[in-house]
């Protein structure tokens, strides 16, 4: 035990050495939490949508006025002929064009389908998937409230629909994407932060051929690694709460369900991370390495393959297989439902004990690589 320590007081000393590094792990995460977490959204807002209104009439008016009521989208300019559109859509200035019929009203006053044609940019698929979905939702609604108005003119009163959605949403009622992001991106900044501590620390000693004074000591090689950890395990519940603290105060994002439930769930997350970081650190030669290794390893597959994105159901089945070795994959997921469900120790076991294997895998493979040095 006293060994253990020794190795603990060590790290700690060499931290206290070099305060920068321990700024750039502490606030570095925090910072980027907060650019990233106002940078990523999924919200579609404010679509520059341009109008050639060929009807000209106080109901393509109406029509118009109506479909820009709303923060989606924003009305950029009235055009007087289709060429004016496609110039504005290869240059990028609008995501769209509305083409207003002629005899819209008189189509209308009909009781007649009217079309109304829409010219989507479609470079971005999403954007322009969303910006349709907005369009015909919102077009339905409109058409919805004239049908009612003019049956309210002629003296009919309008049949009840058999059928009426009333949509509640749990847990994010306002849809907004930061809340679903944050989680994620904490569980993202925290596996880059503690992978690329602890890829360093071994390799330090080995850069500065002090490796072999340890090794010829009585410290064994799992005293080593639970002695370089532990440090970094501090730091990074440090880290974890001061992102807390950002997360609530800047996105409004609270934590619903059991802080010791989420305690545990980040020191078990932490024990796979720091065990993966001391594994890069005693296979790789000098921190220029190390470094490079540990980008690799933590930041694509931490954002590409962790669901904090991109669904991993909706992944080619041989991608799903690689994640399984991806460790924010099972923290990400374990942080959602405890911040933002609630969740009980039942729905997150699995996260855990995916962790915790991936954990003991980890520095196994270290202590074994570490033994070998030896």
């Amino acid at each position: 035990m006293h060994r253990f320590l020794a190795i603990c007081v060590k790290e700690f000393r060499q931290i206290r050495r070099d305060p920068l590094s321990l700024g750039l792990l502490i606030l570095v995460p925090a910072i980027l939490l907060v650019l990233y977490g106002y940078a990523l959204t999924f919200d579609v807002k404010h679509i520059r949508i341009a109008v050639l209104d060929w009807d000209r009439t106080p109901d393509s008016r109406a029509f118009l006025d109506s479909l820009f009521q709303n923060p989606y989208f924003d009305r950029a300019t009235d055009l007087s002929s289709l060429a004016e559109a496609g110039e504005l859509l290869d240059r990028g200035k609008v995501r769209a064009v509305l083409v207003v019929p002629r005899g819209y009203a008189r189509q209308l006053a009909r009781g007649e389908t009217v079309s109304v044609q829409a010219l989507v940019d479609g470079a971005d698929a999403n954007t322009a998937a969303t910006t349709m979905g907005y369009l015909d939702l919102l077009t339905d609604r409109i058409t919805r409230r004239i049908r009612l108005d003019r049956l309210a003119q002629a003296g009919i009163a309008p049949a009840l629909p058999l059928v009426a959605l009333e949509p509640r949403i749990w847990f994010n009622p306002e849809l907004e994407s930061a809340r679903f992001l944050v989680p994620g991106l904490i569980g993202l900044l925290l596996m880059l932060s503690a992978v690329i501590a602890t890829s360093l620390s071994i390799v330090r000693e080995k850069e500065r051929e002090t490796i072999e004074q340890i090794m010829v000591s009585p410290v064994r090689s799992e005293e080593l690694i639970l002695g370089k950890t532990a440090p970094y395990v501090l730091i990074g519940l440090i880290t974890m709460a001061l992102a807390l603290g950002l997360a609530y105060v800047l996105f409004g994002v609270a934590v619903r369900g059991s802080f010791v439930l989420l305690a545990v769930t980040t020191l078990v997350f932490l024990f796979a991370a720091l065990g993966m970081g001391v594994l890069i650190s005693s296979i790789t030669r000098s921190q220029q390495v190390a470094f490079q290794v540990a980008i690799l390893t933590s930041l694509l597959p931490s954002l590409l393959l962790s669901g904090l994105i991109f669904p991993i159901r909706n992944m080619p089945v041989p991608v799903q297989a690689i994640s399984l070795l991806i460790v924010p994959r099972y923290f990400v997921a374990a942080l959602r439902k405890i911040i933002l469900k609630a969740a009980p120790f039942s729905d997150v076991w699995t996260d855990l004990a995916a962790m915790l294997a991936l954990g003991i895998l980890f520095n196994l493979l270290a202590a074994h690589n570490a033994r070998r040095a030896n």
